[in-house]
Parts: C-alpha cells; structure tokens; sequence
C-alpha cells in the first residue's frame, strides 16, 4: 500500500504536499475508493480517497505500527558530492538512521555555499521523505547542517568515530560490550580522511576510535555497512 507523510493535519483533515497529490494522481492514477497510508506525526492512518478530483481524504483508521526495536542511530558525514551524498541518504534513511549531521571536516573536498544551503537541505529532506514512504517507516530521518563543532558537546549515548589509525577496536566487539546504550553516534570523515587534530578533538568529546578492517571502503559506503551492522545486532 502506498504510504505518505502529510504537511499538516487539521482535526480529521489530512493535508498532503503537492508533489504527494501529483504523485497520487498523475503518477499512481488512483481513483476514488482507493486506500492509502499517510503518517502524520508519527502516527499511522489507513485513508481513503472519497473525491479524487479535488483529493478529499477520509480516515479510516489508525494503525500502530510496531517497528524493531534497536538504538537510535545518528550519523556526522561531510558534504560530500550529489551521488553520493545521495546514495548515503536514501540507503540509510532505509535502514532506519534517525539523524544525520553534515559536518565540516578539514580534508573535506566539498565546502557548501551558504547561498545554496536552503537549497540543498530541501533536496536532502525529500529524497529522506521519499526514502521513508517506501520503506514504511513513520518517521522522516532529521537532516542538520553544522557549520563548526559545539554541536558535539550536546550528543550523549555511544560516540564511535571511524579511524584509519585504530587497529584493534573492531565495530562488533564495541556493540557487544556497550549493550546498554539506546542511542549510537557514528563519525565517518571524508574521502581524505579525519585529520589527527579532528580525532584528538572527538576522542576528547567521549568518541571511541573503531576500525573497520584491513580494507578501506569509499566513504559513502562506510554509513551504510555501520547502520546495517547496527541492524544487525539489535534486531531479534
């Protein structure tokens, strides 16, 4: 069934996007009677289309969801460049990432405008929401820019930051012996890596240095296999 998130709800009065109505009738070319989903809130609602014309919406009912229960997963990547800052989001949007901090990093190759943040941050919120409707999550991963690092000083929970310098503190090894934490913070540097002075600074913050492995994987790959490992092991 195909799921939407709503811009608004307004007593029983579900008000979608207009590229959610465009999608509904010109894409999906549904017709009256048709039966959708729409999340508002974080609240599920099983929604039929009584007037396809002029897309009147009536609640049918409210469907509790139960998700998987793991910690809530917060990623810090660079700006990286369109593919691949697009593949990181839909993938992990999929997986289930809660929230993803674009950060600067000093060997980051991409510097963002701040003329086009607005911009950018628009486009990363729709591949998010689209990447959440059909995923069937209810719930849109937060997308922050971050133009210097105080932000750290408000993350709590388990702070991991990937070093190409670590040798002996495996991904795995880490989750197992932090089991009781419900929230995960993950530092992924850009292509050039994370500078000492950036390690120094996120280990004095409480980040634990983890590695990967003896092979060094791109870095929009790097967010998708730590999510899914994640999945993975809080997943019954």
């Amino acid at each position: 069934m195909q799921r939407y998130f709503a811009k608004d709800k307004i007593g029983d009065n579900i008000i979608l996007t207009d590229d959610d109505i465009h999608h509904i009738k010109r894409v999906m070319r549904m017709k009256n009677n048709d039966i959708i989903e729409v999340v508002f809130d974080n609240v599920l609602y099983k929604v039929e289309i009584t007037n396809i014309d002029n897309l009147e919406l009536k609640i049918l009912d409210s469907i509790n969801q139960k998700d998987d229960k793991y910690p809530e997963i917060t990623l810090i990547i660079p700006a990286l460049k369109e593919q691949k800052m697009d593949l990181i989001l839909q993938k992990c949007t999929e997986i289930g990432v809660s929230r993803i901090i674009i950060a600067p990093f000093n060997r980051s190759i991409i510097k963002l405008d701040e003329r086009k943040e607005k911009v950018k941050l628009d486009r990363w919120k729709k591949i998010c929401k689209e990447a959440s409707e059909q995923s069937h999550r209810v719930n849109i991963p937060l997308i922050i820019l971050e133009n210097n690092l105080n932000f750290v000083d408000e993350i709590d929970g388990l702070k991991l930051i990937c070093s190409t310098n670590e040798k002996d503190n495996y991904i795995k090894s880490i989750l197992k012996k932090n089991r009781e934490y419900d929230k995960i913070t993950l530092v992924i540097g850009p292509e050039g890596g994370i500078s000492p002075s950036e390690e120094t600074y996120y280990e004095s913050k409480g980040f634990k240095k983890i590695t990967l492995g003896s092979q060094i994987m791109r870095v929009e790959t790097v967010p998708i296999f730590l999510a899914s490992i994640i999945r993975y092991e809080y997943t019954e």
